[in-house]
């Protein structure tokens, strides 16, 4: 349990109380029982804090010689002493020096003989008094590693994969960055597991996609599965920047002295156009699927912005094809880590994963619920399987309204056009507010208020035939919850939660690294409807996902655009809406042109997974006329704007 001080730092246990709880450990009696969870029975204050140098077999940076990547460890002193080995967690990082990590942004720091004497967050704290060691590698190009960065390509991750092979056995260090004196891991027994948030985690799915021998797990936090699905979605832009401008955030003032020849392929391989060269190909894991061979527990905010839920579908639905053991937790945030917004629980979870994955302990987790998702603020729900059992893709229609404003959407095939006019100083916020009045920005589709809860759960698609006015154009489709809740604002400082004065410890403390951190709560927004899904795409790019061409106004072009993974209950008395447009004001950059485009409403569609498929879906419907809720006029009470969360920010260009 957590020790909650404002202003105090839980010391480390007493060495006597230290020796009792390790001795007790060890007795013949519980040696040979079965144990189901690891104890902090080791001192942290007295781990062994190291820094080694591991050859990558690379030369990035040009110099001549290959790369070596720094390794600090923090591993308890007790194990090795008796001869016993110890499983690793591991970090593999850009931001030790540069940015920090975790909600405090801390980094790395030293004692005078290069030591380190603090790792960012609360893993080692936590984990080494239990017999992990904790392993903190600085990316090839950052802090004190060789090499450069080349953004989630072979640098990035055969960096880090060459740490694990070392660990495993089969690779070399070095006691320090130029020198010859090389050093074996023997005190660890080769199994590591993986974890970090955003560029950390997507760097855990990369080394996992190689295949490398002794990954036994990875815990991705707001990962991204595929570099081009960052950047872009289906030829739209989503930030103004390429890799080229986070490598150079990121770099060592030594990386950017050598790594100029690296920045300009990052320019040159990665055009704006959108379209999908080999640069992108080398960094898609999730092609590489098959390939992985460690379990996966996958953590992600639902309203994610920066590293967006369309890395979470088509990663997992990668996973699942090929037989990979998987766990999955869903919130309500933005970009947050889970120690900042369910944190006992996760603590307690994660270490249980852990001791199942790396010490083979059977305490039943394998066999719990597959998925929690968090419903309303700090209310979560679990899933025997995600998407849930029953889950069907239903084809829902759009068709025109019997009213001005939003239009129908239904089972059965829509019938004339719908048009708007791209106006890029507008975005999915505002089209919602606006879905019941007619306005040019947008064209909406509603169903009638439910009878029944409605659940979707996993990844949708949206197929339109348009017709452009102007050679460029950008297609927006987003699914609407309206109706009153009240949700995590992720759209503000914080992306859903509040930083508190209050600490609370996780583990065990020294002079130069505490335990302690402080604690969040929900930040909450009431709110007239939710966005529960969103996707983009360039509509030159309906031939080729992969290469955008002109278009030629006046003529129809089909596309199906990909819509995030989501998992939202619509419930009973609100409506699930559909709303088509063009950019969407700062997550997507607008076109060279201002098109307005016409939707042939009978060759458009939304495919959809809904717990219970159409029958559901009719069943929560069923009070509509025959004509479906084109025939339901929108009361009063609905023509006023309905309040969501701010805008969102401008899309943060650093995972």
């Amino acid at each position: 349990m957590p020790i909650r001080t404002r202003f105090t730092i839980w010391r480390p246990l007493a060495a006597a109380a230290v020796t009792l709880l390790t001795a007790a450990f060890l007795t013949p009696a519980t040696a040979h029982a079965a144990p189901r969870e690891s104890l902090p029975v080791y001192s942290y204050e007295d781990a062994v804090r190291e820094a080694v140098w591991v050859d990558t077999r690379l030369d990035g940076d040009g110099d001549g010689r290959t790369d070596r990547v720094a390794v600090d460890i923090v591993r308890p002193r007790e194990p090795a002493a008796r001869g016993r080995k110890v499983p690793v967690i591991m970090d593999a990082s850009p931001y030790y020096s540069c940015c920090g990590r975790g909600n405090e942004s801390q980094r790395k720091t030293y004692d005078a003989n290069g030591a380190v004497v603090q790792t960012p967050l609360f893993y080692d704290n936590y984990f080494v008094p239990r017999g992990y060691a904790f392993v903190a590698v600085d990316l090839a190009g950052t802090n004190r590693s060789d090499g450069c960065v080349d953004v989630g390509g072979r640098s990035d991750v055969l960096s880090a994969k060459a740490v694990i092979d070392w660990l495993g056995g089969r690779g070399t260090a070095y006691t320090t960055r130029t020198g010859a004196t090389a050093v074996k891991a023997g005190w660890t027994d080769g199994t590591t597991g993986m974890i970090g948030k955003s560029w950390d985690g997507t760097i855990a799915n990369g080394v996992a996609a190689t295949g490398v021998k002794g990954l036994k797990t990875i815990v991705p936090i707001s990962a991204i599965s595929s570099w081009y699905d960052y950047y872009f979605q289906q030829g739209a832009p989503l930030y103004d920047s390429g890799p080229d401008w986070l490598s150079d955030y990121v770099d060592s003032p030594d990386a950017r002295a050598k790594c100029a020849a690296v920045q300009r392929r990052l320019v040159e391989q990665a055009p704006r156009t959108g379209d999908r060269t080999g640069l992108w190909k080398e960094r898609d894991y999730v092609r590489h699927a098959s390939r992985v061979k460690a379990s996966v527990f996958l953590v992600h905010g639902l309203q994610d912005l920066n590293v967006r839920m369309k890395h979470v579908g088509q990663w997992w639905d990668a996973l699942a094809e090929h037989g990979v053991e998987r766990k999955i937790w869903l919130s309500q945030t933005g970009h947050v880590d889970p120690f900042d917004f369910r944190r006992a629980d996760w603590v307690k979870t994660l270490h249980r994963w852990f001791d199942h994955e790396l010490l083979g302990y059977d305490n039943g987790i394998d066999r719990e619920p597959m998925a929690d998702v968090e419903r309303h603020p700090d209310q979560w729900v679990t899933s025997r399987s995600w998407p849930p059992r029953g889950t069907q893709t239903t084809t829902l229609r759009p068709d025109r309204g019997a009213h001005p404003g939003a239009g129908a959407l239904g089972l059965r095939k829509g019938r004339g056009t719908a048009a708007f006019t791209d106006d890029p100083r507008l975005g999915e916020t505002d089209w919602a507010a606006r879905i019941d009045t007619a306005t040019p920005d947008k064209a909406g589709f509603v169903t009638a208020p439910l009878t029944r809860d409605l659940r979707l759960s996993g990844s949708s698609e949206v197929t339109v035939t348009a017709t452009p006015s102007t050679p460029t154009a950008h297609l927006t489709a987003v699914l609407v919850d309206l109706g009153p809740d009240t949700i995590r604002d992720y759209a503000a400082s914080g992306e859903g939660i509040t930083t508190l004065a209050d600490r609370t410890c996780w583990g065990e403390s020294s002079a130069g690294d505490s335990a302690c951190f402080k604690e969040t709560a929900p930040r909450t927004a009431d709110v007239g409807h939710t966005v529960v899904s969103r996707g983009w795409a360039d509509l030159g790019t309906y031939a080729d996902a992969g290469r955008g061409v002109p278009l030629t106004p006046g003529r129809a072009y089909s596309i199906t655009l990909d819509l995030a993974a989501t998992d939202h209950v619509v419930p009973a008395g609100h409506r699930l809406a559909l709303i088509v447009a063009g950019t969407d004001k700062d997550l997507i950059d607008p076109p060279a042109d201002t098109p307005t485009l016409t939707l042939d409403l009978s060759r458009t569609s939304a495919r959809v997974p809904l717990v219970g498929g159409a029958r559901a879906f009719a069943a929560a419907t069923s009070t509509a006329a025959t004509s479906g809720a084109a025939t339901t006029a929108p009361d009063a009470s609905r023509s006023a704007p309905a309040d969501g969360v701010r805008a969102p920010r401008p899309a943060p260009r650093v995972p």
